[in-house]
Parts: structure tokens; C-alpha cells; sequence
């Protein structure tokens, strides 16, 4: 199911050919299509964490570093 926002599908094509560029990773041809479906997947859970409302008061939590 596709949201108002999302780019075509030829948009997230060229994202992920371009995002793998940068960062020099190799991309076999036959991935991209796995590939939008997760990006799918993790901009749809991203909106559900983006639209939760937090109040005024909430604080960044502390760092831990082991």
C-alpha cells in the first residue's frame, strides 16, 4: 500500500542505484526489488514512531557507553 508521500517506483530505483554508489557497495541487479520492499517496510515503521506524540516535558535519554 503506497502513502501520498511516496516517491515512484523508479525514484526509489534511482535512490537505491544512487545510495549504493555513495557508499560503494555492490549491487546485484536482481536485489533492488528486495531491496525497495524493505525501504518500504522501514519508511512505514518510521511514520508510526514519527507520529507517536510525545509531551513537552519528554527528555532525550542518557547515552550509555560500555
Amino acid at each position: 500500500m503506497s502513502e501520498p508521500n511516496d516517491p515512484p517506483r523508479g525514484g526509489l530505483d534511482a535512490y537505491i542505484d544512487a545510495a549504493a554508489g555513495l557508499l560503494a557497495i555492490p549491487l546485484d541487479p536482481a536485489w533492488i526489488g528486495a531491496i525497495g520492499s524493505n525501504l518500504a517496510v522501514l519508511r512505514a515503521a518510521a511514520a508510526h514512531v514519527a507520529e507517536f506524540p510525545l509531551p513537552d516535558e519528554a527528555e532525550a535519554a542518557p547515552v550509555y557507553e560500555a
